[in-house]
């Protein structure tokens, strides 16, 4: 797979956990991007867990290593277009993931992730792994 890709936070988590075909898989991706929501569930995580602080040293250390796209006022239009769409089909998704999608869609990136429930949300590119 080549082009350029955004992960889903359990892909991360996946990665974390030493899943070795998804690392195979996005590594052939010509640009990976992470958005900032997902670190934010990350630290989130890592702050409840046992091992807060070892947990807190490896986002750290991913964050360093990795392009994380943060929201911006186009961001925010594209989530409002996305929840909207959403709300009228009667088909919500956890409210992460849709800035997750909308920061997807406004940088015109394929998201890989585990959910199915991005497929409700149109003109995004997604990946199931």
């Amino acid at each position: 797979m080549s082009g350029r890709i955004i992960l889903d936070t359990n892909i991360i988590i996946s990665l974390f956990n030493g899943d070795n075909d998804i690392y195979e898989y996005i590594k052939q991706a010509d640009e990976i991007f992470i958005p900032s929501i997902a670190i934010g569930e990350l630290y989130y995580g890592a702050h409840k867990s046992l091992n807060s602080l070892q947990n807190i040293k490896k986002i750290n250390e991913f964050v360093k290593e990795n392009i994380v796209l943060p929201c911006s006022a186009a961001t925010g239009m594209r989530y409002g277009e996305i929840k909207n769409s959403l709300k009228e089909k009667g088909k919500p998704i956890p409210e992460n993931d849709i800035w997750i999608a909308a920061i997807a869609k406004e940088h015109n990136l394929v998201l890989i992730t585990k959910d199915k429930h991005f497929k409700l949300v149109d003109d995004i590119k997604i990946v199931m792994l």
